[in-house]
């Protein structure tokens, strides 16, 4: 188990916690690389996804839970210009995972500071298909 994150000047629990368990097992190195981020970046990051216990849908539906799982992602909302801009700030502070969604609705950057595995190496980029993201984006009331 984690000890006591300091969330620094810029983020609470909160922001990170599960939102189905409402668990919270970041890890302080990526704590630590986020309020670097939104210091060099010099506005608000909205935090869409932090900690994903292995309930949460989007791991349970995984063979083996993912980095959000570990304590290490978080996907941040933001687009266009800023989309830009975080990201030539993401790279030069280090991040190495970084996930890229900037069509449609519901634009995000992932961002991880995972080691890698063989199923997943690290440094890398990807994007992600809308067609994956769709059924996430448009939950109908019944």
């Amino acid at each position: 188990m984690r000890g006591d994150i300091e969330w620094g000047k810029y983020f609470s629990k909160k922001e990170f916690q599960c939102s189905t368990t409402g668990d919270c097992k970041m890890e302080q190195d990526f704590i630590d690389k986020m309020n670097q981020l939104r210091e060099m970046f010099g506005k608000p990051i909205v935090i869409t996804s932090g900690y994903r216990s292995a309930l949460h849908p989007a791991e349970a539906k995984k063979k083996t839970p993912g980095v959000h799982n570990e304590g290490v992602a978080a996907d941040v909302a933001v687009s266009r210009e800023d989309a830009y801009k975080l990201l030539l700030i993401a790279f030069q502070i280090g991040f190495t995972g970084i996930g890229v969604q900037q069509k449609g609705v519901g634009r995000f950057i992932h961002l991880d500071t995972s080691t890698g595995s063989s199923r997943s190496p690290r440094p890398t980029v990807w994007s992600y298909s809308i067609k994956n993201l769709l059924p996430s984006l448009f939950v109908r009331d019944s």
